[in-house]
């Protein structure tokens, strides 16, 4: 069989993320990788288990039948298949699955043959509350968006948990971090039962319930004092922007 050697680079365009590859190497006439493969598979599960699996490549070298060597590249991208899935790293439902056996430009190097390649891509990363107040200074106030309340209460809506467990966990994570949560309504010039200060109250009352020091947290209510816009809002998008709680960065 005439050996060709070639040298390519493929470029794909992939919305969002950059698509890479991961090759992964086996022992003559095996479908499961080898023990230096195995470690930096175990390696690359580790560090990317955000990674969503779209396409794989099997490879054989060039010993016995293009039967067979089809059949084993197959058994080969199922293996690897099977342990991504094992190790909870998302594979697609459409994955592109491709067996080359001997169809396929050949290295010199036999054990180079030997190997399957998979193809994927990391979601782009977002703009998370968390690193808003890594990246934040002493003195930026910071909006909990999302954490919102029954009219006129200052009980928190059940879909709105999330934001208190982040904030929780933003505590926890960073523990010179002080703040003041503060507290501000919408629509009425004059407040009615201090909405806003309970409100701010709530979030204060929930950190110290789960462990975060009265010395690192304070709270205040500003009722509608400090509209993002005037009053008497537009619409509805402004009004929920001033039904608002936020947090002041005192110290980090």
């Amino acid at each position: 069989m005439k050996i060709v050697i070639s040298f390519f680079i493929v470029i794909f365009f992939i919305p969002l993320s950059a698509q890479e590859k991961f090759d992964v190497f086996f022992e003559f006439d095996k479908a499961y990788p080898n023990s230096n493969s195995s470690k930096a598979l175990d390696e690359w599960i580790k560090n990317n288990s955000s990674a969503e699996i779209y396409k794989m490549e099997g490879y054989c070298d060039t010993v016995d039948s293009k039967i067979y060597n089809l059949k084993l590249a197959e058994r080969r991208i199922h293996s690897i298949e099977n342990i991504l899935k094992l190790n909870k790293i998302k594979v697609v439902n459409k994955l592109e699955r491709i067996p080359f056996g001997e169809e396929f430009d050949f290295s010199l190097n036999q054990d180079e043959n030997r190997k399957v390649s998979f193809f994927y891509q990391k979601p782009t990363p977002t703009n998370s509350f968390s690193e808003k107040v890594k990246s934040s200074k002493v003195g930026e106030l910071l909006n909990l968006k999302g954490l919102n309340f029954y009219n006129m209460s200052d009980v928190v809506l059940p879909d709105s948990k999330p934001i208190l467990d982040e904030l929780l966990q933003i505590m926890n994570n960073n523990p010179t971090l002080k703040i003041e949560i503060q507290g501000h309504i919408c629509c009425n010039p004059s407040e009615i039962e201090d909405i806003s200060l309970k409100r701010a109250k709530t979030v204060y009352n929930f950190l110290l319930s789960n462990g975060i020091s009265e010395d690192r947290i304070t709270y205040k209510g500003f009722a509608s004092s400090r509209p993002l816009y005037p009053l008497p809002e537009k619409n509805e998008e402004e009004r929920v922007a001033n039904r608002r709680v936020e947090i002041l960065i005192i110290e980090k």
